[in-house]
Parts: C-alpha cells; structure tokens; sequence
C-alpha cells in the first residue's frame, strides 16, 4: 500500500495511491483523519488498505508526516559519506533534530535562503513509526515500523558548520522535502536493506549506493533509539546520506534557482524538488 499526503482545491486529504492517480481516503472514510501522523497515533492505517473511488490526480503534495512528534536525523551513518568528510565512522548513532517548518512535499520548491548560497543536497531513506515502544528488542524492531519513504536532507553548510551543533544549518525554513509515499512494509524487503539509493542534480547522478551500505541499520536505528525515548507512531527517522554530497567536491556543487533534485531508492519511488530563491 502506498499513501500520500495530499492538498486539493477541496483541502488536505490522504490518498491511497492506485496506478497514476490516488483515491480521495477521506471522501471514503468521512471521519478519517487528514493527516497521517494523526492515522498512525489511532491506529487507522489498515483502514485504507481497500478504499475505493474515483482516481484523483490534480494535486499538490504535503510532507508526507506534517505533525510528527520526532525528526530523527542520523549523520554520518554510510560509511563512504564518513570518508568524505573526514569523519571517524561512528561508533554509536549520530543524531541530530530537525522541524516541521523546514519541510516541503514532492514536487514542491525548496528555498535556498537569501543568507547563503552554500545549499546542500542528502538523499536519504526515511522511516516512519507506527507502534510505540521504548527500549525495543532488535528482534521486534521491524514491528514498529509503519513504511518508508524519501528524503532531501537539505542542508544549509556554512551554518551548519560555525558550531559543533547542527541545528541551525539543518533547519532553515523550506530547505527539506518528504515524500512522496508511505510505502508499507509488505512491498519491501525486511528493513528495507538491498536497496539502491540515489541523489541525482539536474539527470546526473551524484550519490549512489545502496541501503546495506549503512552503518546502522533500520533494525540497529529503532533498538538504539529506543534506549533513550520512547518512539510514538507518526516519528520519523531518516537514515543518513551517502557519499557525494556537493560541499566535498571540488569545485564544491550548491543548489541554485532553476535546479531539480532528485531522490530514489529501489521500489521506493522518487522524490522530486526544484529549487528557488527565497523572495
């Protein structure tokens, strides 16, 4: 199954996708909730397994979760990125938050804001949770995962770096993007390993690799995690970037107006922003 937050003329809804189109969930389930965060926390999303009605197409697409609790990002989790930025590998998850204001959907521009040209590119695969738990048993871990879907992890480099923290640099407004689907377990393999993931600029292909190439799993990702808060339906997790970025090439590749970026993961789907100046 795959769900995609969406915005037509009528207003926010969740669709469930059907060949090149979505049917309208809330047009079939009147007193299911617009968001999907909202589906996960009252454990609805089984409900839209067998919606039926017309195919909607003229849409604009939402960040996939627009109200999770969590944004957990993990740094430096392939190990070829580590190299690249003259990082030791990790010998335990590095984490680092990020805010709902600094995300669009699919399809959506990204910002590069007026205070820097240094706009980076991370595609990622994304996790999203759905079925609380803390201190979660690896072997329980695949349990509590809802689906996946992609992940720019937009970042703004001369921010990030003018403090060991990351914050700041990571969550300019409108420099991410989410999406497009909810793609639920079943279509994938177990922790989404085997997986190619791709970052492509303009057609050409900037990072590559694949999911197993991670230094922390999915599995490895949620049992951590989970040591230390409790992970509620609707958290997300994205798990890092691989090699290719643009601030360690030489010369160095930003973002600018007019540019397209392109995420995919293999039975995932692709993850698609243009790129625009801040007004």
């Amino acid at each position: 199954m795959r769900i995609a937050s969406l915005q037509s003329q009528h207003g926010p809804f969740l669709g469930v996708r059907r060949g090149d189109g979505y049917v309208d969930a809330n047009a079939a389930l009147p007193d299911l909730p617009r968001d999907l965060g909202a589906v996960l926390r009252a454990g609805l999303l089984e409900r839209l397994t067998d919606v039926e009605g017309p195919l909607v197409r003229d849409v604009t697409y939402r960040p996939l979760v627009s109200d999770p609790g969590k944004i957990l990002c993990l740094g430096v989790n392939y190990i070829d990125h580590a190299k690249e930025a003259s990082l030791q590998k990790p010998d335990y998850p590095v984490v680092f938050g990020r805010f709902t204001t600094s995300f669009v959907g699919h399809e959506v521009p990204l910002v590069r804001p007026r205070l820097s040209t240094h706009f980076d590119y991370e595609a990622e695969l994304l996790v999203v949770i759905g079925r609380r738990g803390r201190a979660i048993p690896r072997e329980r871990a695949l349990e509590h995962v809802a689906g996946y879907a992609l992940l720019n992890d937009g970042t703004i480099r001369d921010y990030q770096k003018r403090t060991s923290q990351w914050t700041v640099g990571k969550n300019f407004d409108r420099t991410g993007a989410m999406g497009p689907d909810l793609v639920t377990p079943d279509e994938l393999p177990p922790g989404a390993r085997g997986l190619r993931i791709r970052g492509r600029l303009n057609g050409e292909t900037m990072q590559e690799a694949n999911t197993t190439d991670m230094v922390f799993d999915v599995v490895s990702a949620i049992a951590l995690l989970s040591e230390a808060m409790t992970l509620d339906p609707g958290d997300v997790i994205a798990m890092g970037t691989p090699g290719g970025v643009g601030f360690v090439r030489e010369p160095p590749v930003f973002l600018k107006p007019g540019d397209v970026f392109e995420v995919e993961v293999d039975g995932v789907g692709t993850l698609r922003n243009s790129i625009i100046d801040e007004a």
